[in-house]
């Protein structure tokens, strides 16, 4: 089939008419039927246990009356899927964008991510996030189609009349594109069994009911062709949106909405120009809209710059090489299915011991006479009615059921990673060491969905949506090729978690440290408060400085500097001088022997030698020895000074504070 051409001949030419209807459809019903088999009914019985309905398949044996389901398995699917919602949604941000590293301009990048948050706003994309989470949290897999629509969007103005002595008040109109998420059921949409993603597929398919007047309202705009014929679709279960509903909607058309590959001569035979195909090859990429299975409404190239389809998946938890993935309600099944049969046990015990019971002799009570128990009614016997009538039960209710039920209860939550206050915990959680370490425990479990869910389906939508903005509205976008990284955070459990681990750190923390006030301001950012920025930037003014405090600061460090400084200058020349008084004693006691033998040589004074110069002499060498030393002992008293002098002035400079720059 894959390989088939289908040829009709007309006189002696080949004519290609409706063919590329029949191969569309001959795909889309083998995937259906490979659907259908293989997970059709697996994915009812989730959606049944998450809506809490009960079905007679879900029966675990014949004699079962109750029909009790435990809501353990759909408040596990909300935990999980409110603590993703809460990570990726709850800063008010999505994503950010950086661009090149080369490009230093950044106004482009900032216009661009407030322009997106605008618009995803106005699509209401957080909604149709939390569907998807939804869907992918009970079947496993979360898919949804990236649509563009022309949106009318009316805007109050003025128009002066009467040469501006009046104006007239109104509205101006006008259309801009919005792209928007469609979420997808499973049961609505196709692919190839053999593809393990979206983009490997051959094609992928959405085949759904939509209301009639909105086909006919695209026909009439040019999107669809309008000389096809539409009618009124027959019901069919397999792709209703809730098969529970007894009464079918008229007025809808099935739309199959095809993306994918398809054979070049079919696309040509559908009135599409070779030229406008740019893609080589056999099978070429294209989107085919096909209404109630075979008529054609639209076949086109596929339309986008970027030759991607428009449409995202995500596995909740990955299942290797298949496209299907695994969610919280395969997780909880077993858990949740042995919960059910213990309680709807309970209750069917419950009745036989509470609700009075009477056995009765049949050959002591009138013929045709029905027996019931009721307040007030009289019992017909043929003798004695303590010999014909006795109360009847069956014992007493095992105690041990409802313990049993807690703990399939915490299985349950075991299981999916769930964990709520209303949850049982068992006993070796009861400590705050053992609570730490399951809650480290579920928030790992919960941070692998949610970069599953960032990488595989919230950024790859953000990028889709920037292109196709850029392509069909240009004015607005500037066009150029950005990287998105999501900008999401903890979830609600993950901060409470991260909160007790930095209380835990700011107890040893002294609050002089530099490090108390960051603890600080990480604990109020994770507090889900309505003012928490306010608090923030509070806590980063209160760790400025204040500009007086500061100046008055310096100041006195300088007067101190200038004050030791002096100090310093001071005992250098008091250092100096003393060296200066050393060299002058040294040179007095160099010249005191030349002026002694002067002196002593000539008492006369008539230029010639005395007698009695040799005892002289010898007199003046004792005075010199005497001076000598008496020079030494003050030259060494001088130097003893100028050292301690010399200590003094260094230990003073390595005291002194070194010079700091101003904190800003």
């Amino acid at each position: 089939m894959d390989d088939k051409i289908f040829e009709h001949e007309f006189d002696g030419e080949v004519s290609y008419d409706g063919v590329l209807a029949e191969w569309v459809m001959d795909k889309c019903n083998d995937w259906r039927d490979h659907f259908e088999s293989n997970y059709s009914q697996k994915f009812e019985e989730y959606y049944r246990l998450f809506r809490n309905q009960w079905a007679q398949d879900d029966s675990e044996r014949e004699s079962e009356r109750s029909r009790l389901i435990a809501p353990a398995l759909a408040q596990a699917v909300e935990s999980n899927v409110a603590e993703v919602e809460e990570a990726t949604f709850g800063r008010g941000k999505i994503f950010d964008v950086r661009d090149d590293v080369a490009d230093q301009q950044t106004g482009d990048m900032v216009f661009l991510r407030k322009k997106l948050h605008e618009d995803f706003h106005h699509a209401r994309v957080r909604s149709s996030v939390a569907e998807v989470l939804i869907n992918a949290a009970v079947y496993g897999t979360g898919i949804a189609e990236i649509t563009i629509e022309e949106q009318k969007v009316y805007k109050p103005a003025t128009q002066p009349m009467m040469d501006g002595a009046m104006q007239a008040v109104g509205v101006n109109e006008s259309y801009r594109p919005l792209v928007k998420l469609n979420p997808v059921q499973p049961k609505n949409f196709l692919i190839d069994p053999t593809a393990s993603s979206v983009d490997t597929a051959l094609g992928v398919a959405i085949d759904e009911y939509v209301s009639r007047h909105i086909v006919e309202e695209l026909q009439e705009q040019g999107v669809y062709r309008d000389d096809a014929h539409i009618g009124e679709a027959a019901s069919d279960e397999e792709i209703e949106f809730d098969s529970e509903v007894d009464s079918r909607p008229k007025g809808r058309v099935r739309l199959t909405k095809y993306y994918g590959k398809v054979p070049r001569d079919y696309l040509i035979a559908e009135g599409v120009d070779e030229d406008d195909i740019d893609e080589p090859g056999s099978l070429v990429e294209a989107v085919v809209v096909i209404a109630n299975e075979g008529e054609v409404l639209k076949a086109i190239p596929n339309p986008y710059m970027c030759q991607d389809r428009p449409v995202v998946a995500f596995q909740w938890d990955v299942v290797p090489n298949i496209f299907w993935g695994r969610g919280v309600c395969e997780k909880g099944y077993m858990s949740q299915k042995a919960l059910d049969a213990e309680l709807r046990a309970r209750i069917d015990a419950l009745a036989l011991t509470t609700h009075p019971m009477m056995a009765v002799d049949a050959t002591r009570i009138p013929r045709g006479h029905k027996l019931e128990v009721r307040p007030g009614r009289m019992l017909l016997t043929n003798g004695a009615p303590q010999e014909s009538i006795m109360p009847f039960n069956f014992g007493q209710l095992n105690a041990i059921t409802f313990q049993q039920g807690a703990a399939l209860q915490q299985m349950v939550s075991q299981a999916t990673g769930a964990s709520d206050g209303s949850m049982p915990q068992v006993q070796n959680d009861v400590t705050a060491a053992g609570m730490s370490m399951s809650q480290g425990g579920i928030v790992k479990r919960q941070k692998r969905t949610l970069v599953n869910f960032q990488e595989n389906f919230l950024i790859p939508f953000v990028r889709k949506a920037a292109f196709r903005y850029m392509q069909f509205n240009p004015e607005e976008y500037p066009i150029g090729d950005y990287n998105f990284i999501p900008f999401s955070s903890l979830g609600a459990m993950a901060r409470e978690y991260e909160v007790s681990q930095l209380s835990q750190i700011l107890q040893v923390i002294p609050p002089e440290s530099p490090a108390h006030g960051a603890i600080v301001k990480g604990i109020i950012d994770h507090l889900n408060v309505t003012n928490r920025e306010e608090l923030i930037a509070a806590i980063e003014a209160g760790s400025q400085p204040d500009p007086a405090a500061q100046q008055a600061a310096q100041q006195a460090q300088q007067m101190q500097m200038a004050i030791t400084q002096g100090q310093v200058q001071l005992l250098n020349a008091q250092a100096a001088e003393s060296q200066s008084r050393a060299q002058k004693y040294n040179v007095e006691a160099q010249l005191a022997p030349q002026e002694v033998t002067l002196k002593y040589s000539d008492q006369n004074n008539d230029g010639k030698v005395d007698d009695d110069f040799e005892k002289r002499i010898k007199l003046s060498e004792l005075l010199l020895k005497e001076r000598e030393l008496e020079s030494k002992e003050r030259q060494g008293m001088e130097m003893a000074k100028a050292k301690a002098e010399a200590e003094l002035v260094r230990r003073l400079s390595a005291e002194a504070p070194q010079t700091q720059e101003p904190t800003e």
